[in-house]
């Protein structure tokens, strides 16, 4: 792989595993300086060994819901290294009761903090940098579920999901005056960690079928290598056996 992204830095939230890790390891080979932050000390740690025999990489721990620390973790990341050329949010969580009977305000309130506020919070966080470089590339990881809602992910996933995409196009049409562009990626079923959340987990020969979490670390990837001319304001990537389509989705439990 050519390193085309040599003296880029690139924070990368909820990148201790999952589609973060993945995007992680695809940016670390590609030559950029790579931040992760999770909310997982063991986690990151793990993640930062695996990236760090590939290239050049840190973790810091970090809850985004929490808006000071979010704050904080952006300047620290500007001091250190004087830039950040590309935010990919890919922290986000989701309830397991989480249909309208079982759902309480406490799950939906993690779930609006994490998936879209703490979304928010990063990318407030970069866009003052990014203005002062004229150049930035924010990736904001969003769901089929936030273009096609459904009763499977729940109604505070679809609704901060779907957000995330109207966020990533306010960033386009306010920015793209200051050489900032944001994308949306729109992944289908991905065999993550996040599965193991929902009231009926997926089999292994289900998990099997789906898109893999390197094939978004792929997506990711292309993404940041296009020019900084052209903006991909939403890529949806779903498996070819995709579910949504043939059936065989699992009924939420009460």
């Amino acid at each position: 792989m050519s390193r085309v992204l040599k003296g880029k830095v690139a924070w990368i939230t909820g990148g201790g595993s999952g589609i973060g890790l993945a995007g992680a390891i695809e940016l670390v080979k590609a030559g950029a300086h790579v931040v992760i932050s999770g909310r997982t000390q063991a986690t990151n740690d793990s993640a930062e060994k695996e990236l760090k025999a590939l290239g050049s990489a840190e973790a810091i721990l970090l809850d985004v819901a929490d808006k000071q620390a979010v704050k904080a973790a952006a300047d620290a990341i500007l001091k250190k290294h004087g830039r950040i050329d590309i935010l990919v949010t890919s922290a986000g969580t989701n309830a397991t009761k989480r249909n309208l009977d079982v759902v309480t305000p406490e799950a939906w309130d993690d779930v609006v903090a994490i998936n879209l506020s703490g979304l928010f919070y990063c990318v407030h966080a970069v866009l003052p940098a990014m203005r002062k470089q004229k150049d930035g590339l924010i990736i904001n990881v969003s769901s089929w579920a936030g273009r096609f809602a459904s009763k499977l992910t729940g109604p505070a996933y679809n609704a901060t999901k779907r957000a995330v995409i109207a966020l990533t196009e306010s960033i386009n049409m306010e920015e793209c005056v200051n050489g900032i562009r944001a994308s949306s990626v729109l992944p289908g079923e991905v065999a993550t960690p996040i599965l193991r959340k929902r009231p009926v987990p997926p089999s292994k020969e289900e998990q099997d079928r789906m898109t893999q979490s390197e094939d978004l670390g792929a997506a990711i990837l292309f993404i940041a290598t296009m020019p900084a001319r052209t903006c991909v304001n939403e890529l949806i990537i779903a498996p070819t056996w995709n579910r949504f389509y043939v059936g065989g989705l699992e009924t939420p439990k009460k």
